[in-house]
């Protein structure tokens, strides 16, 4: 399939470069067997949401992984974190005048510093002198097309109210709009709210560069299951009950255990599954999602999930109501 069916075209001003307050933000619900469209507030999601359903979270939390120093030279460097592969050692990318070198050091305030181990690609491996200080530094990682520096106020709004687990370069932003009030009306009601964690990162956001769709090299991500929620979630599928997750990283977690498992296995371990047009959905019932990049695998995924041409047609009618898009922007319900 042509990369190029994922394009659109999007006016810059409805990109939203800061979020509503948590639950207000628009929800487009687009219904697969009927195809219509359908527009309410995001606080009617629970009206969508029926007893003995699954609602399914991602806990991981977004680090401040923007590190802001400078070589032992002098000159200024950016450290942007994208992996923890074992205690204080990241893969990572540096921004600098000049391609650093094995041995070098970035140092931070504090005397804090980041010695590169290893250059691998266009990428590094550093180890942390202390992880912990040197994170409080950082910056929260806002994805580029805001084109604004993260502000304090992004330290609580580019973070799930229910995030548990650090890891995440980017935040899983179709759980952006739910309130602890929200979700704790949503059990009350009877739904399970179980979170599974997948650490999410920047390779999330960037657009298929393949001119088909089957070319292209997907991204892995760390993810982890409890047993608790595995055996919750697993017995709502068995019992042919509905499971409703909350973005695309949640719905990759889920359903690269249906095709590595046959089940929804608990464990620890990462994933590359790359979901397009034509995946046969086997845990997945309905699915929270924002608006995504053209030609992303987010949306290549949200088109698999409701149909390529209902799915554009959503966001053709959510860009002519003029809905706002991306991170901090409103959301759709594919049911």
């Amino acid at each position: 399939m042509e990369t190029a069916r994922f394009s659109y075209r999007l006016p810059r001003d409805l990109i939203a470069k800061y979020p509503l307050p948590r639950g207000t933000s628009r929800l487009l619900v687009v219904d697969r067997r009927s195809g219509d469209l359908t527009h309410r507030r995001f606080s009617d999601i629970i009206t969508y949401l029926n007893p003995g359903d699954v609602l399914v979270l991602n806990d991981t939390r977004v680090i401040r992984a923007r590190l802001l120093g400078k070589k032992e030279t002098g000159g200024a460097a950016e450290v942007f974190l994208l992996r923890e592969l074992g205690p204080a050692r990241w893969s990572c990318l540096i921004r600098t005048s000049k391609r650093m070198r094995t041995g070098m050091r970035v140092v931070f305030d504090g005397n804090l510093s980041a010695c590169v181990e290893e250059c691998a690609g266009n990428g590094y491996v550093v180890s942390l002198s202390d992880p912990i200080r040197i994170l409080e530094q950082g910056k929260m990682p806002l994805p580029p097309y805001l084109e604004r520096d993260a502000e304090e106020s992004d330290v609580q709004t580019y973070q799930t109210v229910y995030a548990r687990h650090d890891g995440s370069v980017a935040a899983p932003t179709a759980g952006l709009h739910f309130t602890m009030e929200m979700l704790a009306g949503i059990s009350s009601r009877g739904v399970s709210v179980v979170p599974v964690t997948l650490h999410v990162g920047t390779g999330t956001f960037l657009p298929v560069r393949a001119d088909r769709v089957e070319d292209h090299v997907m991204h892995a991500e760390d993810y982890a299951v409890a047993k608790d929620a595995a055996r919750i979630i697993e017995e709502a599928r068995r019992e042919r009950r509905r499971i409703v997750a909350v973005g695309t990283t949640v719905t990759r977690v889920l359903e690269h255990l249906m095709r590595v498992y046959g089940r929804i296995e608990p464990g620890k371990a990462s994933t590359d599954i790359f979901i397009h047009d034509g995946f046969p959905f086997q845990a997945v019932g309905a699915m929270l999602t924002n608006f995504h990049l053209p030609c992303s695998t987010l949306l290549m995924l949200a088109c698999a999930f409701g149909g390529h041409e209902l799915t554009m047609k959503a966001y053709e009618e959510a860009i002519r109501k003029r809905y706002r898009f991306f991170s901090y922007g409103d959301a759709m319900l594919i049911i």
